[in-house]
């Protein structure tokens, strides 16, 4: 019985690549439905109030930082599917080790083994 991809082999370069592809496109929507928080806040006093002007310009930092922890997402995302067509996937970038498949099924993105992230 397949839960949803939880009966599969967690290092199955197939299984990883469509995750890390549904993950991708589901932080890109996100970052396009998102945008128009991000944008700049008009500081006419005319029309917002101070507070609210305060306020407006508290969420815009929040989406902005929002905005790049899933960019760096993405990133780590294009590098594991990187290395996944390279034939890399699965070893340690630091020491060359396998990384654990419970470590890799946890976070398909990670690129170094539990020692070496100690380490760094």
């Amino acid at each position: 019985m397949d839960r949803g991809g939880l009966d599969r082999d967690p290092l199955d370069p197939q299984a990883i690549a469509q995750r890390l592809r549904a993950r991708r496109a589901e932080l890109t929507e996100i970052s396009a439905e998102s945008a128009e928080a991000r944008k700049t806040v008009e500081l006419d006093q005319t029309r917002v109030g101070r507070l609210s002007r305060m306020d407006a310009l508290q969420g815009q930092a929040m989406s902005i930082a929002t905005d790049r922890r899933r960019q760096a997402e993405l990133q780590r995302i294009e590098k594991a599917l990187a290395r996944l067509d390279s034939g890399d996937y699965g070893f340690c970038l630091s020491c060359g080790e396998e990384i654990a498949p419970k470590r890799l099924k946890l976070d398909p993105t990670v690129a170094v083994c539990v020692d070496c992230a100690g380490n760094i």
